[in-house]
C-alpha cells in the first residue's frame, strides 16, 4: 500500500513515521515534508507539491491507496472534497464539516444547538459594540480571531486593557488578516486543560488515549499563545470518569448533531476540554486533525497499526477496533527558533540529531534539508520525545536531548508535564 501525507509539521513527521511501521505500508510520500522526512532513511519521502490538482496528478499516477491529511489549512480550503470528486480514498473531514475549527462562530453556534457544554459567547464584527461588551463583562476575558490564525489567534486577557488592545489588534489593526475580521469573545473559564482526540468513521467513534498540550510560550503559563510548546501522554486529569463525560457529552453529541444538521464528519476530532474543580467540563475548542505537538507523545506510545486503523476509518469500518498503548507516559519538548511567536529566525544550523532511539525520537516540525545540513526554517522547530514508565523519567530523558540538540536562538520551556507530577504521585 502507497499512503500520501499532506503537511510539514512536527505532527506529520509523526504520522509518517508511524505509519511506515505497518507491514502494510510500502511507501509514505509527505507533501511537502521537512527535514526529518527528507532524512528518513526507510520507506519515507518527500515530493515538493501542495496544490491541489498537482497532488490528486501524483496520487493517481503512484497509486497512492490512503491520503492522511496533517493540517487544518487544506481541510479548509477542501482538499478532502477535490480528492473525493477524483475518487481518491482521503482520511479527513469535508470543507463543510471543517467548519468546526475554520470558524470559532460556526463551532460555538452549533455547540450552543446541540447543548454541547461551552463557555457563554458573543460574535462581533463592530469594533465599537466589541468595546462595550467588554466594558459591560470585565476580565479576564477570551478574544479569539473567527478564523485559522496557527493556534495563535486567541488572547487570554486578564486585564480589560488588556482586552480592549486585543479587539483592537483583530479589529482595527487586522494582525491575523481575514481570519480576526470577525471574532469570538467569550468567557474565562478556570480548571485544567487537557486534549481529548477520536477517530471517526461518519458512525464510528475510536478515543485515542489523552494527552495534554501546553500553549503558552513561556513556563508557568505565561507569555503569548503559541501553536503549542510541549505536550505530554496520558493527562491524569483525564480520569475514567471525566473520559466517561468527555464521550457522553461532548464527542458523541458533536457526531450526531453533525449527522442532525447534514453533515457527514470523517476525520480526527480534538475537543479542548477544560475542568474544574467540581469536575464539570466544557469545552474550548475544536480542532479537525491532530494536534501538534500531541500527536508526537500519542504515536509513541501508540502499540496498534494505525494505518489498518486509518484505512478502516476512511472506508466507514472502524466497528470494535482497538487501540493498543505502551504503558507508561511519553512526553514532547518543542524546541523554537528566535523571537518565536513573533516574526522568527531561519536559517540557523541544528547540531547533535542523532537520538533516536526505541525510548525517544527526535521529530522535525520547522526544518529543512539544505547540501546533507539541517537548518530552521520555522518557528517550531523540533518535538523532542522520550518515554518511560513514569511521567518524571521520560521528562528527564526529553530534557537530557534537548541539552544536547543546539541552534542559535533555541528557546524552549523546561516545566512541560509538571503539572501533571504531583497528581501521578496522589495516585
Amino acid at each position: 500500500m502507497n499512503v500520501l501525507i499532506i503537511g510539514s509539521g512536527g505532527r506529520e513527521h509523526a504520522l509518517a513515521w508511524k505509519i511506515a511501521q505497518s507491514k502494510n505500508v510500502e511507501n509514505v510520500y509527505v507533501a511537502p515534508g521537512n527535514g526529518g522526512t527528507a532524512n528518513a532513511k526507510e520507506k519515507i519521502q518527500n515530493i515538493p507539491l501542495s496544490n491541489f490538482d498537482d497532488l490528486v496528478k501524483f496520487s493517481k499516477k503512484n497509486n497512492i491507496d490512503l491520503t492522511v491529511v496533517g493540517p487544518e489549512l487544506p481541510l479548509s480550503m477542501g482538499i478532502v472534497d477535490h480528492f473525493i470528486k477524483n475518487d481518491l480514498k482521503i482520511f479527513g473531514p469535508t470543507q463543510e464539516a471543517a467548519q468546526l475549527e475554520s470558524s470559532k462562530d460556526f463551532a460555538k453556534s452549533f455547540m450552543y444547538r446541540h447543548n454541547i457544554p461551552t463557555a457563554k459567547y458573543q460574535t462581533f464584527t463592530n469594533i465599537d459594540l466589541a468595546h462595550k461588551y467588554i466594558n459591560k463583562n470585565g476580565a479576564p476575558i477570551v478574544i479569539k480571531a473567527d478564523g485559522l490564525a496557527a493556534g495563535k489567534g486567541v488572547v487570554v486577557a486578564l486585564t480589560e486593557n488588556d482586552a480592549h488592545n486585543a479587539v483592537d489588534s483583530m479589529l482595527s489593526q487586522n494582525k491575523f488578516g481575514d481570519a480576526g475580521a470577525r471574532i469570538v469573545i467569550e468567557e474565562f473559564l478556570e480548571g485544567e486543560e487537557a486534549s481529548f482526540i477520536v477517530i471517526c468513521d461518519g458512525e464510528n467513534i475510536l478515543p485515542l488515549a489523552s494527552s495534554q498540550d501546553h500553549k503558552r510560550l513561556k513556563n508557568n503559563d505565561v507569555g503569548p499563545n503559541t501553536g503549542g510548546m510541549g505536550a505530554y501522554s496520558p493527562a491524569p486529569i483525564v480520569s475514567k470518569e471525566i473520559h466517561g463525560k468527555i464521550m457522553k457529552q461532548i464527542i458523541v453529541p458533536t457526531i450526531k448533531g453533525m449527522k442532525k444538521d447534514g453533515i457527514k464528519f470523517q476525520g480526527f476530532l480534538y475537543a479542548g476540554v477544560i475542568v474544574d474543580k467540581d469536575k464539570n467540563i466544557k469545552t474550548l475548542e475544536f480542532n479537525c486533525r491532530m494536534g501538534d505537538p500531541e500527536t508526537q507523545p500519542l504515536l509513541f506510545r501508540m502499540k496498534s497499526d494505525l494505518f489498518d486503523i486509518l484505512s478502516a476509518a476512511a472506508n466507514g469500518t472502524l466497528t470494535n477496533i482497538e487501540t493498543e498503548w505502551d504503558d507508561g507516559y511519553s512526553i514532547t519538548i518543542v524546541m523554537a527558533s528566535h523571537n518565536y511567536p513573533s516574526k522568527y529566525r531561519t536559517d540557523d544550523q541544528i547540531y547533535n540529531l542523532d537520538h533516536n532511539k526505541s525510548d525517544s525520537f527526535i521529530f522535525h516540525a520547522g526544518t529543512k534539508k539544505i547540501n546533507e545540513k539541517i537548518v530552521t526554517s520555522g518557528g517550531r522547530v523540533l518535538g523532542v520525545t522520550a518515554k518511560a514508565k513514569t511521567l518524571k523519567e521520560a521528562s528527564h530523558k526529553a530534557y537530557e536531548l534537548v541539552k544536547a540538540i543546539k541552534f542559535n536562538g533555541a528557546q524552549f520551556r523546561d516545566d512541560i508535564g509538571q503539572k501533571a507530577f504531583d497528581k501521578i504521585d496522589e495516585k
